[in-house]
């Protein structure tokens, strides 16, 4: 029987590189993956962000979890093999934006270890992985999407944080805790701390 994979030829060789796009945009590409528990502000940190470099005329995009579920991932549930899956594809997007010298901001919850392992693997070197920390008890009192709620009233399965596990990174290059910070301040911290991997 005939193996699909010998019949893959990709092209990178003849086409642009990464180096061509990035001195066309005049920044280096990166990939900022915001890890954290719903509720937890990973998506509000990523939009203030994602406006405040583009005014300063930066190529930057933007892969949310909620969107991507609604796309290319809407087939997917939240079993611990969904959530493999679900990462593996944000990786493999995120990786296509970074050759194209984007500045790339994920942010999805990312709740175990081994799925980081799965972004690390992918993404490479130019990867900084910032957990966004608040307390279960903080996301379940700000309960933004109703998503609490309806767990406990036993409507969600495989809720991070109650029936799904949520491991806290270990290898976090940067930690905001949104409990004891502005959004001000984390976007501030976070632009300091990504400056230096953009500026071409």
């Amino acid at each position: 029987m005939d193996n699909p994979s010998t019949n893959i030829h990709p092209e990178f060789s003849r086409q642009l590189q990464r180096s061509d796009k990035e001195a066309l945009l005049q920044q280096k590409g990166t990939v900022v993956w915001l890890i954290g528990m719903s509720g937890s502000g990973k998506s509000t940190i990523a939009n203030a962000m994602e406006r405040r470099l583009h005014a300063e005329g930066k190529f930057v995009t933007l892969l949310d979890g909620d969107n991507l579920r609604s796309g290319i991932n809407a087939g997917l549930g939240f079993s611990d093999e969904d959530r493999e899956e679900n990462i593996r594809r944000a990786s493999e997007i995120a990786k296509l934006f970074l050759n194209n010298g984007a500045i790339v901001l994920v942010s999805l919850i990312t709740p175990q270890e081994r799925f980081r392992e799965i972004v690390r693997n992918i993404v490479g070197e130019d990867y900084t992985e910032c957990y966004v920390h608040a307390s279960f008890e903080t996301c379940q009192q700000r309960d933004v999407k109703g998503l609490y709620a309806k767990q406990r009233e036993g409507k969600i399965e495989h809720f991070t944080g109650t029936t799904s596990n949520f491991e806290v990174p270990q290898h976090a290059d940067l930690v905001l805790d949104t409990e004891s910070s502005t959004l001000e301040t984390c976007v501030d911290q976070l632009y300091q701390h990504i400056t230096p991997k953009i500026s071409n």
